[in-house]
């Protein structure tokens, strides 16, 4: 747990499909300021040194026509092979820690933004839970977190197994947050729930 500070920083984490996104904007509307892990990664992807690290490792098999990473064929390696997968997280997760940091120190610097989240699938594995003053796992079952995968993503029962093994068990993690909401109700419900959250955690950590 960090100290008090004049934002409390919340780890938002949860099984794939689960909503942390909707939970993550519906936070921003009340007044948090998000970190998106995924979206950092996305933007390492991009750097030069990245770029040029993935080729030797993989060759051209990972780059689309325009150039640039192709980011479902870095996915078809890394997430079958837990080798591929660590040999990745060493190279972005240093690099990513750095972007957080800086948007933070930003972030800290607004006095209109209420609260910081890190937004983070692997918040655990990657030991973020360690900088943040309280957890929050957004809970769905696995029906519903499939049904929401195969919408939005086409991945078959299969594909959600096989990136799911990927990450540490959901009901440890689930055990270990602060919070848990759940994401199997309809909108109203869900940000009835985050708001009383966000509140709470707001109580806990006095300006």
């Amino acid at each position: 747990m960090r100290s008090n500070d004049r934002q409390p920083i919340i780890g938002l984490t949860g099984g794939i499909g689960s909503g942390k996104s909707l939970v993550a904007d519906i936070m921003r509307e009340l007044g948090a300021a998000i970190v998106d892990s995924d979206r950092l990664a996305h933007q390492e992807l991009s750097d030069p040194q990245v770029v040029d690290t993935l080729r030797k490792w993989w060759g051209e098999t990972v780059f689309g026509r325009d150039g640039g990473v192709d980011r479902k064929a870095v996915a078809g390696i890394v997430f079958s092979s837990p080798a591929e997968l660590k040999r990745l997280e060493d190279l972005l997760y240093p690099r990513i820690d750095r972007r957080r940091a800086s948007l933070v120190a930003g972030f800290e610097q607004d006095g209109d933004i209420r609260a910081i989240v890190y937004d983070a699938p692997k918040l655990y594995e990657a030991g973020l839970d360690k900088k943040c003053d309280c957890v929050v796992f957004v809970d769905a079952s696995w029906e519903v977190r499939l049904g929401r995968a195969a919408q939005s993503r086409g991945w078959d029962e299969a594909e959600l197994r096989k990136r799911e093994k990927m990450q540490d068990p959901l009901e440890p993690k689930k055990a270990k947050a602060d919070y848990v909401v759940s994401n199997q109700f309809d909108i109203d419900t869900l940000r009835e729930t985050v708001q009383q959250v966000f509140s709470s955690v707001l109580a806990s950590f006095p300006n």
